[in-house]
Parts: C-alpha cells; structure tokens; sequence
C-alpha cells in the first residue's frame, strides 16, 4: 500500500507538492484570518509564491503565533468542526485544533499509509497502549487507521502492565503500539510472572513519543533494553498534531517516510534558512489538505536531520532522522550544547535505575543547570558516582544527581490532566 506519488522521482514528487502548495496559499488567502493578515502586514503577494523554494519568502509560524492567536487561524465555522482536539502542552498552553469531516478522512488516511509503511495488513490486530480520550488527536488516528486498513484493534488504552499482559494473552494482538519506556515495565512483569515472551503473539511493536535509534539508525539504549531476550521487531514512528501527519519507518527501518501528499518539509537554521544537506535543523511544515486548521512554514520546535537516499522499500520520499530534541528544551551545560535524549541515552542503559525524571533550571547568572533524579535500590554515593561517570564519558559535562523515592517520583510524572507521564520538566519557562 505504498501511495503511487511515494514512488515517483524526486522532481515528479517537487512539481506535485508545488501545485499542491498554491492550493494551500489560496486556500489560506481566503479562509484563514492569521494568514490574511500575515500576507498584508508583509506585503507577500502569493500569486509570486509558486516553487518550494520560494518559500523562504514567507515569515515562519510559530507555537507561540499559535497560542496567541488560535481562533485567527481556524478557517471553517463552527458548524463544520466534528471532532476536537487539543495539543499535549507539553511547552506551554494546550492548542485547539478542530477538525472537520474531510480532516478525520485525511487523517485516516494518513494512519492507514502510515501503518502500511509498518508492515501494517488487515490480517493484522493492534492493540492501543495510549489514550483515545482526552482530546488526544494520536489515539484517534491510530484507530481510524487501523480501520480503514482492515486490521482490528484493541483500544485499551492506558492500564497496568498487568492488565495489557491479560488483554494480550486473551485477544493474540501481534502489534503494539506503545510508549517505549512503558515496554520496559510490560517486559518486567512479564519476566517476573514467567512469561515465555518470544512464545507470545506479539511479533512487531509501533514505538511513538520517544526515540529508540540512535543518529545511524541503530537501537539507543531503550531499544536495545526493549529487543534484550524478546524477539520482535520495532519500527519507529513520528507525528504531531499540529501537522496531522506521521513519520513511520519501512522495513528497512532507516528513518521516518515522508508523505508528500499530506506535508512540505524544511529543515531550517536559526536564521529560517534551510540547512546544508546531512546538518540538524527545526523540522518545519505546511500542511496540505487539511480544512480547520492549517499551517504555513509551522516550526515544530523537534531538530532533525533529512535523508534524502533512495531507500530501499521502494520509497522515493525524504526521511526523517530520529528526533534530537526539542529546540526549547536545549542544554547549555557548562559550555557543552546537549538535548535530554542525550541524557536519557545514558540514563536507559544503566541497569540499576528503574526510573528517572530530569529537570531543568535556570541559575540567577542566566545558565542552564540539569538535576537528574535516580529511583534506584542503589542509593549510595557509590552508585551516584557510577552514573555520574558514565553521563560525563558520554556527554562530557556531568548533571546534578539526586536521588528520589517512587512516591516523589510519581507527582513528578504525572501532572494533573495530563495524558502521558513526563520524564522532563523544564523550569527555565
């Protein structure tokens, strides 16, 4: 099921976005209020906007322009909205992204191409280990998907390890789709109960919200501690919902699928500048075919690198690297640059840590200082030195490490509402 523009040549696949970008800029000249106003105040005439490169051309949007002006970027009454979505507000104030009929049938779509890039068939059955609720836009598309693909699945959501084990033992899913770092606690409890993980149903795992390869593509830490002793096969997928679209690895799991038909991608420098080939950049967006809400040259805040080889699925399409970080969420620790996968690289393949949270402050000299705290049944100076020496052979600056109990550990996490808990809590804003 691979779209017939995926196999195209990579100036077939430019001339299709291009026309499919004077669509958009039409579209958001006559129904969305930002854009109007954005094009007037910059005195942008967007009959001259027709190549993707005339795109720089055009200022850059950004969540911020999102927060404060939600309503202005809507461009479909109230009458047309059929299904509600908020952003996770994972870096300031959840956004409303309404979606109309067409937008559920585009992200459907979306799901369906994307499962398929994952092996995905209708023989298939998944089971969910996110929410469906909440207002989350992912959990939706992961049943729309697996829907209009034929597969079954499972909607079960968040719930112990305990109660997945039962769901798994008694439906025979053979996909997840999960939170890697949850996979861990899923494996435990099955070790623990003598559970037999490679005579199991489950055969392939869909891993979302956090990276499980490194920047050549091989398993991080997290990945390897999932495969460790269980014989299944990961693929990696990326999304957001502001862009409604998703990032999945193929068969040769060498980064996430482009859709060209849903997105324009550009990887831009500080200066909104595209990026020389191989280098990291803000992944940056416009969206194509969605009716409430799209977006124009929309930085996502996740620094990637582009991969433009021919791949060998079949594919012509770019890939995305494995996400570095977040831009906001960059670390100057002591003159040395870092983003909190880095740590958590290091911080997953230490064995004695059962959990962690790594928090980030501001110092009144205006420098950045990281505190990593340990749930570990070590808790001596021994074991802090230990992990104190492997983050610094890593990354070459060494974090604060204190130690926390399950229960502090716990509030941390889970903030009030929220719908999936957080390893990194960023105080500096």
């Amino acid at each position: 099921m691979i779209p017939d523009i995926e196999k195209k040549s990579v100036i077939e696949i430019k001339a299709f976005q291009e026309k499919k970008l004077v669509e958009a800029l039409a579209y958001l000249n006559e129904n969305s209020k930002y854009y109007q106003r954005l094009f007037k105040t910059n005195q942008i005439d967007i009959s001259e906007i027709t190549t993707l490169e005339d795109l720089q051309h055009i200022p850059v949007t950004t969540k911020t322009d999102l927060q404060n002006y939600n309503d202005d970027f809507i461009c479909v009454f109230k009458s047309d909205i059929v299904d509600y979505n908020t952003s996770s507000g994972t870096l300031g104030s959840p956004i409303f992204f309404p979606l109309t009929e067409r937008d559920l049938e585009r992200l459907a779509y979306n799901e369906a191409i994307s499962f398929a890039t994952a092996q995905v068939t209708k023989t298939d059955v998944l089971q969910l280990m996110t929410t469906i609720d909440k207002c989350f836009m992912a959990g939706l598309a992961y049943f729309l998907g697996a829907k209009q693909i034929g597969a079954g699945i499972i909607r079960l959501g968040v719930a112990s390890p305990e109660q997945h084990w039962d769901s798994i033992l008694k439906f025979k899913p053979n996909y997840l789709i999960a939170v890697p770092s949850f996979l861990i606690k899923l494996k435990a409890f099955a070790l623990q109960n003598n559970f037999d993980l490679n005579q199991t149903s489950i055969k392939r795992i869909i891993c979302i919200g956090e990276p499980i390869r490194q920047d050549d593509f091989s398993l991080n830490a997290l990945g390897k501690k999932i495969t460790e002793n269980w014989q299944v096969e990961l693929f990696s997928t990326y999304a957001s919902t502001e862009m409604a679209t998703a990032f999945t690895e193929c068969e040769a799991q060498q980064g996430g699928h482009h859709h060209p038909e849903l997105v324009i991608v550009e990887i831009l420098d500080e200066e909104n500048k595209p990026v020389k080939s191989g280098e990291i950049g803000e992944l940056t967006i416009t969206t194509l075919g969605l009716e409430a809400l799209p977006l124009l040259r929309y930085k996502t805040g996740d620094m990637v690198k582009a991969h433009n080889n021919l791949c060998s699925c079949g594919r012509n399409t770019l890939r995305l690297s494995p996400v570095f970080g977040r831009k906001q969420q960059m670390i100057k620790l002591k003159g040395t640059t870092i983003y909190p996968p880095a740590i958590q690289n290091v911080l997953n393949d230490i064995e004695d840590i059962v959990d962690y949270v790594i928090e980030i402050h501001l110092q009144e000299l205006g420098l950045d200082e990281v505190i990593v705290k340990i749930l570990s049944a070590k808790n001596d100076d021994a074991f802090k030195n230990e992990v104190a020496s492997k983050l610094k052979s890593k990354l070459r600056v060494t974090p604060s490490i204190a130690f926390i109990s399950a229960e502090a550990l716990f509030k941390l996490k889970q903030s009030k509402g929220s719908r999936k808990p957080v390893n990194i809590i960023d105080y500096r804003n």
